[in-house]
């Protein structure tokens, strides 16, 4: 695990962003991969393109400022890194360069009907990459890569790829706790145990029932009881779809969310 990609894009998220992937960065001892987006608007009726490519030349010039600023602040960090500057759908062009990322930095904001903020691509990046996700609430500024990490296990597909992808960060924390919810029908919270400690990491496992209230809701209010640094859980394990129109956990974590969440499928 040693290439974190990090969306660089002038919005209220960036600077969440930035400073986890340095966190991470500098924690794996690992390559930061800057991929400055300008996002390609389209319009009805704009015959020609004119009005997209006036807005595009506006993007541009301040992307390149930014540009100029971020790279000011990265030659002062002890972290080696790349840039690259796309144009396109946000989503898309940080999941065209993740190929060969260990880790993706992008914010906790979901995507929602005709919403076009350039950081909310979480959902997106989440279901097409194939590499686990850091997602960062706004508010938050770092990762605390060597405090307690909560893992919300439920035993299905997404929590143990994601599980096994991020083993390497996972050695880095000083206690790894295994959390579950109720009941659950997937593989044994003993058999992850077990897994993490053929990698030197020795998990505590806790559980805790099921109330009134929503998973999502009870695992939030476990990592923020025991001061965890990030929760690493599965996404979308019930289908996007389905979770956007009903609700569910990942929907519900990534929107209420006070700490990064490691996710992946």
């Amino acid at each position: 695990m040693k290439t974190v990609l990090l969306l660089v894009h002038n919005d209220v998220g960036q600077e969440a962003r930035l400073q986890a992937a340095l966190d991470l960065t500098r924690a794996l001892n690992g390559h930061l991969l800057c991929v400055d987006v300008t996002p390609l608007m389209t319009f009805a009726g704009d015959i020609g393109g004119v009005a997209q490519g006036v807005i595009l030349a506006e993007a541009r010039k301040i992307e390149a400022a930014n540009r100029i600023a971020i790279e000011a602040r990265l030659a002062q960090e002890q972290a080696p890194w790349d840039w690259i500057d796309a144009t396109g759908d946000v989503a898309q062009c940080l999941i065209r360069e993740a190929g060969l990322a260990d880790l993706i930095v992008v914010n906790c904001k979901r995507e929602r009907l005709l919403d076009v903020e350039p950081h909310a691509v979480v959902s997106d990046v989440v279901t097409q990459a194939r590499c686990p996700v850091i997602a960062v609430p706004d508010p938050v500024r770092g990762v605390d890569v060597t405090g307690l990490v909560v893992v919300a296990w439920d035993g299905s597909p997404p929590v143990m790829a994601t599980l096994r992808a991020s083993t390497p960060l996972l050695k880095l924390a000083a206690s790894v706790e295994l959390l579950t919810v109720g009941d659950h029908e997937g593989v044994p919270t003993e058999a992850a145990a077990a897994y993490l400690s053929r990698h030197g990491v020795h998990a505590a496992i806790r559980r805790i029932p099921a109330n009134c209230d929503r998973p999502d809701t009870q695992i939030l209010e476990a990592c923020a009881a025991a001061g965890a640094g990030y929760c690493l859980m599965g996404a979308y394990g019930h289908g996007r779809l389905k979770e956007e129109l009903f609700g569910g956990v990942t929907r519900g974590m990534l929107d209420a969310a006070r700490l990064p969440l490691l996710l992946g499928r």
